[in-house]
């Protein structure tokens, strides 16, 4: 029995190159920037510095990364957050001064709450809230808030506009559980709210609840195109940045988030284009430096919200860079963004952007010939991962279809990975060889997967050197769902799961 495989490129021909720093400002653009430190009924020990610096830090983002002009932001802090003003400014500045096509940021650092659910559609009783200068503590319960369920109608209203909510704020049902002694005194640092009849129990007791982070928690809302990034998953605390002078504090999320779109550092693959799993895999990596300093933090995983094939997209317009790394990047539009919104035009460049991951080597891949590689020369693979998981490999073409190499139904057992022990593709019971065939660059990429996180649906094992699909879609999917959040033991968490590539051409 033989088989190919189908390693064949053809150079995409550079459909755009862009040599702007940041999108062109358009009218209709809106953006509502929204900072409480300060709160008017509270104490003062609940206040948080951080909020004024991070209004300061995301203004110069829109202005000089996202194309946002100075004109089309509208800033609320302290005490002109009001609930009425959030509210007001939610549904004039942001729906009723924009149009579908246009471009609606909403941006808030605060106190992130919880209260008790009106409308039953909350499966734990509480909706998830964001607190305005005049929240107020009732007797059971917090008094004007704004809820979760308000700001989805206004993300409804917002249909046909390129949305983008974020959020660094957190609602924990449990840091009052688990970080304080006294559940009715703030922690340090903690963008939190407890509720003000909070019973101190059993923090094991309460792990099985599902509390949802996100604002946007209406499916609806992420495939209508609404992309949300916020600070910290469920279970999890948002925080100021403690380590710094009060004066100088900002949220730990805002100051990673901004940072990763002004420079190269998210750029993990150095192709010029930060994309959204890229930059995401920056703050989760800020995040959990940050952790590592502070006792009181455990796990923190800021979340991503939004359509699969987002990922790869470029956080703002990527800069030109030539063959010198000055500037030539060959970027595309991505098709039916409401926006234009840009990627890399090459399939194979586009596997780094659409991971997000740097390679650590905790997986590698290797050849047992040179990677450049004659057609019809035949080949095999290894595997080699420093932690036990399950594989998925793929081998990418140029022109963007991959073929899944592993799982497949020719290998004898599909088992799990051994730390340190090689995994040979094909072995002796698949009864054919690999074969190189066609012209030009292709990527293989291996992907392990230590939790037991189930993607038969995305990669099923029938599919397994048979079926060639769309790169982009099928890896967008897969690494979508990595990114959910791991529930079964007792820490909410990021899932497990490291990545290795391996370039190679045929010619």
């Amino acid at each position: 029995m033989s088989a190919s495989l189908r390693s064949r490129v053809s150079f995409f021909h550079i459909l755009a190159c862009f040599t702007l720093l940041a999108a062109p400002a358009v009218a209709g653009d809106r953006a509502l920037l929204i900072g409480v430190g300060n709160y008017q009924n509270l104490p003062a020990e609940f206040s948080l510095p951080g909020p004024a610096n991070d209004l300061i830090a995301m203004q110069k983002l829109l202005t000089e990364r996202l194309g946002f002009d100075s004109t089309s932001i509208r800033v609320l802090k302290d005490g002109q957050a009001t609930r009425a003003e959030i509210l007001s400014s939610m549904n004039g500045w942001l729906v009723d001064a924009t149009k579908p096509g246009d471009r609606v940021y909403l941006y808030f650092s605060g106190h992130g709450l919880q209260v008790k659910d009106a409308d039953g559609d909350e499966a734990d009783g509480l909706d998830e809230a964001i607190a305005p200068a005049d929240i107020a503590a009732g007797e059971t319960d917090w008094q004007g808030a704004v809820l979760d369920d308000e700001i989805d109608v206004v993300l409804e209203r917002l249909k046909g506009r390129a949305v983008t909510v974020v959020i660094d704020a957190c609602h924990s049902g449990t840091i009052s559980r688990s970080l304080s002694e006294d559940i009715a005194k703030p922690i340090e640092g903690a963008r939190f709210l407890p509720r003000p009849d909070a019973k101190s129990v059993e923090q094991a007791l309460t792990r099985g609840l599902r509390i949802d982070l996100a604002l946007v928690d209406k499916p609806k809302l992420v495939e209508a195109g609404v992309i949300a990034w916020s600070a910290a998953a469920p279970y999890q605390v948002a925080w100021d940045d403690v380590r710094l002078p009060t004066a100088d504090r900002h949220g730990v999320f805002t100051a990673a988030f901004v940072a990763g779109q002004t420079g190269d550092a998210a750029d993990a693959n150095g192709n010029g284009l930060t994309s959204n799993a890229e930059l995401l895999e920056y703050v989760k990596a800020q995040s959990a430096s940050y952790c590592a300093s502070q006792e009181q933090c455990g796990n923190l995983d800021p979340q991503l919200e939004g359509k699969p094939e987002a990922l790869g997209d470029s956080a703002m317009v990527p800069e030109k860079r030539d063959a010198d790394g000055n500037g030539q990047g060959a970027y595309t539009i991505a098709p039916n963004a409401a926006v234009p919104t840009y990627q890399a035009a090459s399939a194979i460049d586009a596997v780094g952007d659409i991971i997000g991951k740097s390679e650590a080597d905790d997986v590698m891949l290797s050849i047992d010939r040179p990677t450049t590689l004659k057609a019809g020369e035949v080949f095999k693979l290894t595997v080699n991962s420093r932690t036990a998981g399950n594989l998925l490999l793929f081998d990418v073409s140029g022109q963007g279809k991959a073929t899944q190499i592993f799982p497949n139904e020719f290998a004898q057992k599909i088992t799990t990975l051994a730390p340190g022990v090689p995994l040979i593709l094909p072995d002796e019971y698949y009864g054919f060889d690999f074969e190189a065939s066609g012209e030009g660059d292709g990527i293989f990429v291996a992907l392990v997967v230590s939790d037991a996180v189930d993607l038969s649906d995305l990669a099923p094992i029938a599919r397994g050197l048979k079926v060639e699909v769309d790169a982009r879609e099928t890896l967008s999917e897969i690494v979508a769902r990595l990114q959910k959040n791991w529930t079964e033991d007792l820490d909410t968490r990021g899932i497990h799961w490291s990545v290795g590539t391996l370039r190679y051409r045929v010619e």
